[in-house]
């Protein structure tokens, strides 16, 4: 008979033990503080649920927190559908070194910073369109696009974006990949998102797309019709916004993946600038195809 509670004890301690284990993975994988905030509160939720109905004889008091489980369940299942997704890939694929984090996180450089915020801002002028995609630490695939493009592997550098983005070339109207100081590819295809899809052309849906799936990658979107310059970041895109201003949102995407276990840095606050400041209008980008 002691054996037998023996066993239940220690079946209850390894319970937790794994319970507590994946919640602290769960927590350590998130950076955004709304979402970590809305992920304890959940955990939280599920806690007491188990406790209730391990400990208390309660029916209809469990019901209800079971009921209320459920619909945040639900609720959870349609905010991060594209982390939930992305958490499908990466089981599917075996990249377990990914899942739990230790993949490296790469930072881009001062240096490189400054070479995106002056690639975007000169096809800005030129009204010429462009899309970058910047990995921070996503370990972005072949397979994590429509079509992976044409393998680079190239030294960052204005010019060399300048001429990729070079009308009525083959690259043209695909991304380029950039990881740390490197230009991996060029010409790729990115999925597109649903959101908003009669309000922005198709570079800003897929700047809204690749960035909804991959929360460690960012999204640079230069409109062709209007030379409107866009930012794209975990599904949320912020426009129109000046070279400048880009290279201020670039530095503080950095220092946030620099500390995946910390406090996020400080985050300016979002100053969206006027079409007149940024010297463009917004209205005609919205209906073009191209943007």
């Amino acid at each position: 008979m002691q054996g037998v509670i023996g066993a239940i004890q220690w079946g209850v301690l390894l319970d937790l033990l794994l319970a507590t284990a994946l919640g602290v993975v769960l927590l350590a994988r998130v950076n955004e503080p709304r979402t970590l905030w809305l992920l304890r509160g959940y955990l939280t939720l599920v806690a007491l649920a188990w406790v209730i109905q391990r400990f208390a004889t309660l029916p209809l008091t469990t019901k209800l927190v079971d009921a209320l489980v459920m619909a945040c369940s639900l609720a959870l299942a349609i905010l991060w559908q594209g982390e939930l997704r992305r958490l499908m890939e990466l089981l599917g694929t075996g990249r377990l070194d990914v899942l739990f984090g230790n993949q490296r996180a790469d930072k881009l450089a001062s240096g490189s910073v400054a070479v995106l915020s002056e690639a975007a801002g000169r096809l800005s002028q030129l009204r010429r369109g462009g899309l970058i995609v910047v990995d921070l630490g996503s370990d972005l695939r072949p397979e994590d696009f429509l079509n992976p493009g044409i393998a680079l592997d190239a030294q960052l550098s204005v010019d060399l974006l300048l001429n990729l983005f070079a009308v009525d070339t083959p690259l043209h109207d695909g991304a380029v990949l950039v990881k740390g100081n490197r230009i991996l590819s060029a010409g790729v295809i990115l999925p597109l998102s649903r959101q908003g899809m009669n309000r922005h052309g198709t570079r800003h849906l897929a700047a809204l797309g690749i960035t909804e799936r991959f929360d460690r990658c960012l999204c640079i979107v230069v409109s062709e019709e209007t030379g409107t310059l866009s930012l794209a970041r975990q599904g949320r895109l912020e426009r129109p916004i000046t070279s400048s201003r880009l290279q201020e949102l670039l530095g503080v995407a950095t220092a946030q993946v620099a500390k995946p276990g910390g406090k996020p840095a400080n985050r300016p606050e979002q100053k969206a600038v006027s079409a007149t400041t940024a010297g463009r209008s917004v209205g005609a980008d919205s209906a073009d195809p191209r943007a």
